[in-house]
């Protein structure tokens, strides 16, 4: 009976050791696939903010084009061009919004490669001013982010790299 005992120990110590190595394994995949989506989600993100600099590329043509009219108006009555408004207003639009773009394509790489942690939590509370799909993407990362599951793929990755 005494024999017995020991193996049903063992047994049931072998498949306590399985199940807890079973669900680590599944909550990794499971950090990995939110990681995944996230990464998508600001590539998608990152793509819409470009696309919205064209705006700001059309107002500026504008101020262009307003200044060109108010050149060639018969008075020069106008202390200054109003087109210039539109155009600094324009370029200014322009250099923000690529720069929010392409810091937000970086996000995504990053995440996908699990490293620079930093980098993508700043650029998330940056994201978080930009209107609504900033706001819900910012605060999902954030809050993925400050899991610890998550902190230790990201710090596995950094040794990675410093051990290459």
């Amino acid at each position: 009976m005494n024999n017995e005992t020991g193996r049903k120990n063992v047994g049931n110590n072998a498949l306590a050791i399985f199940a807890v190595i079973n669900y680590v394994l599944i909550m990794q995949n499971a950090t990995l696939n939110n990681l995944n989506t996230f990464s998508t989600l600001y590539l998608v993100k990152g793509i819409l903010t470009l696309c919205f600099s064209i705006f700001f590329f059309l107002y500026a043509g504008m101020g262009v084009f307003f200044g060109t009219i108010i050149e060639l108006g018969p008075t020069q009555d106008t202390p200054f061009n109003p087109g210039i408004i539109f155009i600094v207003i324009g370029v200014i639009g322009i250099l923000i919004c690529t720069t929010l773009g392409i810091l937000t394509l970086l996000v995504s790489k990053y995440i996908r490669e699990q490293r620079n942690y930093d980098f993508i939590f700043a650029i998330a509370i940056v994201n978080c001013l930009t209107g609504i799909l900033g706001i819900l993407l910012g605060v999902f990362t954030l809050i993925e982010l400050n899991k610890p599951e998550v902190k230790t793929l990201f710090d596995k990755s950094n040794n990675n790299i410093n051990s290459i």
